[in-house]
């Protein structure tokens, strides 16, 4: 009897495991091996699709085959063994090196011109049948993305609901995500800290383990959680149908925190100005030393023309920048009654502030179908269409938060203008008065920028304080005329600030430009 091997296949796991398809492929393949006196002297099983060339238990057969360990093999179909042409032409081959090859449910000979024909023919049916399967299921999947629907398993934080449903929060992870984003917006835990931290909570993978360093920056890069679907292979984002997590302002402070190009040194001293200061000239951070019983920072970049600039000239310029950030009574009574007045008519500006959105969100929508359009006239490439749509999206999604925040109104512009101005006037008291750790955070509050250049300090306050503390003084000498005029101006300004800073936080949540975000963990923190 000749000697030859069955191989049989699936195109999944699910269907190894679950259907029937293979067990009837090896009973056929045995009762045409009886019929024809073949031995079938060893099997070769594989649950992967045939698509695409790769297979591992396929590529070992047909090893063995050309080795001679076997007259031949016998399959249940052509597309059991190949359904891409250069896997049938690997097939082929053994047939033209006077290797056998059967198929025990269609009468095919290889050797034969009409037989082989008959099999090509076959072998191309099957390949544009993957081809044709392909296009409709990627068809159906951006039809789904379109819609706002993901398609695809929900990603942590989120509960799967079925076909044509958006993703839904999971009641148990979602409120750990979310405390993840918050955490590390903070600027005080790094990776390694906050994988740790998040698994004390109870946050777990899918697969029920520790969330990993990687799994953490996945979940804190990924645009899903304030509603907007990004197709990692492709790049491709759309809006999405799901409800956010968090907000695109705590997104975007975590993923410029995440970004922030900083190392990390064992801290021996605590510094006041600990990673505060830059070299204007290289751009590094000056490092704290102690030298003849006072506080120096240093620069240790050669050749630099910064060398080292001592803490108390450090604290002096801080101090006469935060200076005119305080009110007399007169410039506290004034602004408290501005205020009062804005509050009585906070309602119609709101509504103004909201027909004023409105018109916003529409012009993006329109700007997106004009993107789309010529993306679609082959105006643009696929790389500048997708940039420039991100970037819309994003534009989008900051609006409609905006506008959620006007409608829900927890906390009317004129009460945070005023809790903001009362923490402004107490800033230099409380710089004075606080301990280490609590000057460090009302710096990294107020000031957006500390450079050191040479000798001199340079210290800029962060908007809205640039705008108090550079508000015009009394040039009439009437205080009574004067200052009305100056807090009308500011608190214009202010207005505006926090109209297009919505989620705007002062204490315990730092705010500035991002210069000075830059992950902080303890125990693990340069000495500058």
């Amino acid at each position: 009897m000749k000697s030859f091997f069955g191989y049989i296949r699936v195109s999944t796991v699910k269907q190894g495991q679950q259907g029937v398809s293979l067990q009837e492929q090896r009973d056929s393949i045995l009762r045409y091996a009886s019929r024809n006196s073949f031995e079938i002297i060893s099997w070769f099983e594989e649950q992967e699709t045939a698509a695409k060339r790769g297979r591992p238990v396929f590529n070992k057969m047909l090893k063995l085959l050309h080795q001679g360990k076997a007259k031949g093999v016998v399959l249940h179909k052509i597309d059991r063994g190949a359904r891409n042409l250069k896997d049938w032409a690997d097939m082929a081959d053994l047939s033209d090196a006077g290797i056998e090859v059967h198929f025990a449910n269609e009468s095919i000979d290889l050797h034969s011109r009409g037989g082989r024909l008959s099999a090509d023919i076959q072998a191309v049916v099957a390949a544009d049948y993957i081809r044709n399967l392909r296009e409709e299921t990627k068809k159906g999947f951006y039809g789904r993305i379109k819609q706002g629907l993901y398609p695809l398993p929900a990603p942590i934080g989120y509960l799967d609901r079925g076909k044509g449903k958006p993703k839904e929060p999971d009641p148990m992870t979602a409120p750990l995500v979310q405390k993840a984003f918050e955490l590390y917006g903070t600027s005080r835990f790094s990776f390694d800290r906050l994988v740790s931290e998040l698994h004390r909570l109870g946050l777990r993978n899918k697969h029920g383990r520790m969330v990993t360093r990687n799994g953490l920056w996945l979940i804190l890069r990924n645009p899903f959680y304030i509603g907007i679907i990004r197709l990692s292979r492709t790049g491709e984002t759309f809006p999405g149908a799901h409800p956010p997590l968090v907000s695109k302002s705590l997104f975007d402070r975590v993923r410029l925190i995440a970004t922030s190009k900083g190392h990390t040194r064992v801290q021996c001293h605590d510094f006041l100005f600990r990673r505060l200061l830059t070299c204007k000239h290289c751009g590094h951070t000056l490092i704290g030393e102690y030298q003849k019983g006072h506080r120096y920072y240093r620069c240790h970049t050669s050749g630099c023309l910064t060398k080292c600039v001592r803490e108390e000239l450090v604290e002096s310029e801080i101090l006469h920048q935060l200076a005119p950030l305080r009110f007399d009574e007169t410039e506290r009574t004034c602004f408290r009654h501005k205020l009062s007045e804005l509050k009585l008519d906070w309602g119609k500006q709101q509504e103004e502030e909201l027909k004023t959105l409105h018109l916003s969100l529409g012009q993006l929508r329109d700007r997106l179908n004009r993107l789309t359009d010529a993306f679609l006239d082959s105006s643009i490439d696929r790389a500048t269409f997708e940039q420039r749509k991100m970037a819309l999206l994003l534009e989008q999604k900051a609006v409609e938060e905006n506008m959620a925040n006007l409608r829900a109104d927890t906390k009317p512009l004129p009460d945070r203008a005023l809790e903001f101005l009362e923490l402004a006037g107490s800033v230099w008291l409380s710089y004075q008065m606080g301990i280490t750790e609590e000057r460090r955070d009302l710096l990294k509050t107020v000031t957006s920028n500390r450079e050191v250049d040479g000798k001199n300090v340079v210290v800029k306050l962060s908007n809205p304080f640039f705008e108090v503390a550079n508000r015009p003084p009394v040039t009439t000498g009437d205080p009574q005329r004067d200052i009305p005029r100056i807090w009308d101006t500011l608190l214009e300004k202010l207005s505006k600030w926090f109209a297009e800073n919505p989620t705007a936080q002062f204490g315990a949540a730092r705010i500035g430009d991002g210069q000075d975000l830059i992950p902080d963990p303890p125990g693990l923190c340069t000495q500058a």
